[in-house]
């Protein structure tokens, strides 16, 4: 009876256990179910928490860039004081975004996709200084988003396609205000063409009525086809054969904007131009020959011979030039002739980067690279001054006797005649450091 009970009850055993062997199988699938839940649930936290949290100066710093963020996330802490979310993925800048962040004093938006900004997407923020838009695809805002900003101090919003229409002027006339000088800054217009490359704070036209007056002069009279606006350089210049094209003596004032992209040659002397931009020949990528003599040009910056690889030649002359910015030649490779005649060149510490890039590039033939200033080297090359830089400074009187030594450098006697060549105001370079005789001493025996 016992073995018949006891064997009754290892087939009732025998039967339970797959069951609970099922359902242990079922409690690790929900409890792996769970654990995935909770990855999945804690992407959200894990993405803020990588947002960095530090603190610098007293105060609070949230860096959230390179984040594949689309807005602002509720679970961050309000009491920042600089939020960076550059290089992310926000499209529209939405009504009470930042609301929450009353302390912050910089917004850092620079390089998303932003072409959306609601008139109220600021409000909230009355200690913000700082504000950074650029490298968006802003075409117009109000005024209006400003006015919760009492104490904005700067205002990026440059390379952004402003239409430069009447929605927008406005915000033009707001950031035109002398007191906000550092608002806006160097933002341009993209369309319509006559106002393309123009800075919004030096605008000088009421946009809504220029929008009227091209409405109606591209409005087509009847029986007349509409006539095709013509690139400004076109219009303005002419063409001397297929590859040259003539922009001399037009009174012009900047560099026209969009020059056809096949020319290679063209001739921009006798103009006003006083100032050179950077990328303004960026599309005129076949350019060979450059003429800007004759110009009164004062400033060229860094990049404003950007994507002229295959130019060879470069006509500065006759202008208003004291020295190069560094970085101004770099990107002529194949540069063979450049003339810099009639410049008032100055001798001092910033004409070193013009000679240094000759020295590294021989084949370029110059001329006219002559000290105007100060006095005592007017007349010298540019060439020779650098030489004697770390030289002593010039002497009133020739050296006495003809010793022409070398110098600590080690160069020759020729090298070292050249040196002592005579200055225009009857001065000379000194000449080359002699080392000093060993003194000698004569010994007296006393009795």
């Amino acid at each position: 009876m016992r073995l018949i009970t006891i064997f009754l009850l290892l087939l009732l055993l025998w039967s339970v256990e797959p069951r609970r062997g099922l359902q242990s199988k079922a409690v690790e699938r929900g409890a792996r179910g769970r654990v995935r839940g909770r990855g999945r649930a804690g992407v959200t936290r894990r993405q803020t928490q990588e947002c960095k949290e530090y603190v610098e100066g007293g105060e609070k710093f949230l860096d959230c860039q390179d984040r594949q963020l689309t807005s602002v996330m509720q679970d961050w802490p309000k009491d920042i004081h600089h939020l960076l979310l550059a290089r992310n993925k926000i499209q529209v800048l939405r009504d009470n975004m930042f609301a929450k962040f009353t302390k912050l004093k910089s917004l850092d938006l620079q390089q998303n996709i932003i072409s959306v900004v609601e008139d109220n997407a600021f409000s909230g923020l009355s200690q913000l200084t700082t504000l950074l838009l650029q490298h968006n695809r802003l075409k117009t805002a109000s005024e209006e988003i400003l006015l919760p900003l009492p104490r904005l101090t700067y205002l990026r919003l440059f390379h952004n396609p402003w239409s430069c229409r009447c929605p927008l002027d406005n915000l033009v006339r707001t950031l035109q205000v002398p007191s906000n000088r550092n608002l806006g800054n160097y933002a341009k217009c993209a369309e319509p063409f006559s106002l393309k490359g123009q800075k919004l704070k030096k605008l000088t036209v009421d946009l809504c009525e220029a929008d009227m007056s091209l409405e109606n002069r591209e409005k087509p009279r009847p029986g007349h086809p509409p006539s095709k606006v013509k690139p400004e350089a076109v219009s303005i210049c002419t063409y001397k054969d297929s590859k040259l094209l003539d922009c001399s003596n037009k009174d012009l004032t900047h560099v026209p904007p969009e020059l056809p992209p096949e020319i290679v040659k063209i001739n921009l002397s006798k103009n006003g131009i006083k100032h050179l931009r950077p990328k303004q020949f960026l599309l005129s990528k076949d350019l060979k020959l450059l003429n800007l003599s004759s110009n009164n040009l004062q400033q060229i910056d860094t990049a404003a011979f950007a994507g002229l690889l295959y130019l060879r030649e470069l006509d500065l002359s006759n202008n208003n030039l004291h020295y190069f910015q560094y970085g101004v030649l770099e990107d002529l490779y194949f540069l063979r002739k450049l003339v810099l005649g009639n410049n008032p060149w100055i001798c001092d510490y910033n004409i070193h980067y013009l000679i240094y890039w000759l020295k590294h590039h021989p084949d370029v033939r110059y001329t006219g690279l002559t000290c105007s200033e100060p006095p005592e080297f007017r007349g010298w090359q540019v060439a020779d001054y650098v030489k004697t830089y770390n030289g002593e400074c010039p002497v009133d009187k020739y050296p006495e006797g003809n010793d022409t030594g070398q110098g600590a450098e080690g160069g020759s006697e020729n090298e070292a005649q050249e040196v002592m060549r005579e200055t225009s105001v009857g001065q000379i370079l000194p000449q080359p450091l002699r080392e000093k005789e060993p003194n000698t001493f004569e010994i007296i025996r006393l009795s």
